[in-house]
């Protein structure tokens, strides 16, 4: 309600309110009608924004799905390592290892261990062996390099992209190296080729990026050769993996399926620069395709089985080129299938090795293009001409 009152032509209100015991209650005046809404409506306004303001921390301290959430990056969900865990440090006398699974192509670090039995059952991708004496060590693929310093006594089975020691004496080293092994400052150091399996090792080489092919453990290059000395050497063909490096017996390495039989090394024994036994090698080129790692496999059963020795094998891309030099008029037979993948090329060594070849090809891979040397006269150019090849693409 209001009350008029003023005078001169001047009008003034006085805005009231009837209590609840009927008395009346000024509220204020003024020159012009004030809205009762608008006064109220603002308080309102304002407890409505205190409580929304209320119910958004309450949402945010619940974890509300509707709160505003913080960037998550995946950064910051990566587990964290520890390099410790990743580590074998001051051991003595101590048979310790990595399951497959437990490194999974993380880098490892191996120091100040003596006569110790040390495996690693997994990829990594480096490992670095430093002040070590007397032990013995197998490292499961490596996709970048190892390197010993400053060890003696030690006898390893290894394989990797790149292979280095300096500063190491007495080694023992069965290898599969992708590029050529390097010594430095070392002596007496003996090399042989790589031979084991266990399940988990094909796969582990993919992931490391290593073909079975390509292994040059007996193309050593010495950094520090001293005159009329030798710093390093090959053991002796029929050297027993197992006497280097035997088998695990701690009962949980023990699960780790291992064979040391050549015959079931997942990377082929090859007898590398050793002398050959025969003045007939022949050479075998597999293209790619769904099958070409098998039937390689299977041809070195075979040629293996009949008393034949593999000298040496190589996985290379080839061009169109290098097949013209390396196959001269049966180049164009060939050549279409390069554009594939990688060519599987293989040397056997034995009198009778390129009819022995050529008879398995036509009888067990009848259905595969293959190239096979056709006589003794243009196999040993073939054998040269190929290696010289993939020795330059790998740039060796």
């Amino acid at each position: 309600a209001s009350i008029k009152y003023g005078g001169r032509g001047r009008q003034r209100f006085i805005w009231v309110a009837r209590g609840a015991d009927g008395s009346l209650r000024g509220l204020g005046s003024g020159g012009r009608r004030r809205t009762m809404g608008c006064f109220f409506s603002k308080r309102r306004k304002q407890a409505k924004e205190s409580q929304l303001s209320a119910e958004s921390g309450d949402r945010n301290a619940a974890g509300d799905p509707g709160a505003e959430k913080q960037p998550q990056y995946s950064w910051d969900q990566r587990a964290k390592i520890d390099p410790k865990d990743y580590m074998f440090s001051g051991l003595k006398n101590e048979t310790v290892g990595r399951l497959p699974g437990t490194v999974a192509g993380q880098q490892f670090v191996i120091q100040d261990c003596e006569n110790c039995n040390i495996y690693i059952f997994d990829h990594s991708a480096t490992i670095t062996i430093d002040d070590c004496t007397g032990c013995r060590i197998f490292l499961g693929p490596i996709k970048g390099s190892v390197f010993f310093r400053d060890c003696k006594d030690c006898k390893c089975i290894v394989a990797c992209q790149q292979f280095r020691s300096r500063d190491c004496r007495k080694m023992e080293v069965f290898l599969c190296c992708a590029t050529q092994p390097i010594i430095e400052s070392s002596t007496g150091v003996k090399f042989g080729c790589f031979q084991y399996y266990y399940p988990e090792l094909a796969l582990q080489l993919k992931d490391a990026g290593l073909s079975i092919f390509n292994n040059t453990w007996s193309n050593i290059h010495d950094f520090t050769p001293i005159s009329g000395e030798n710093n390093w050497g090959l053991l002796p063909e029929d050297a027993l993996i197992q006497d280097a490096v035997p088998l695990p017996t701690a009962e949980e390495l023990k699960a780790v399926r291992i064979s040391t039989d050549a015959s079931k090394s997942i990377i082929p024994v090859t007898r590398g620069r050793r002398p050959k036994c025969s003045e007939e090698s022949c050479l075998v080129v597999f293209f790619a395709g769904d099958y070409t790692t098998a039937n390689a496999r299977k041809l070195i059963d075979e040629m293996t089985g009949k008393g034949f020795c593999l000298v040496q094998t190589k996985e290379v891309p080839m061009k169109a080129d290098d097949a013209r030099r390396v196959f001269q008029e049966k180049a164009s037979e060939f050549i279409p299938l390069l554009e594939k993948g990688s060519v599987i090329a293989l040397e056997f060594n034995g009198d009778g090795s390129i009819a022995a070849c050529q008879d398995i090809i036509a009888n067990v891979f009848s259905s595969t293009k293959v190239f096979v040397s056709e006589d003794k006269a243009s196999a040993s150019r073939e054998v040269d001409s190929f290696y010289n090849f993939a020795d330059m693409q790998m740039g060796m």
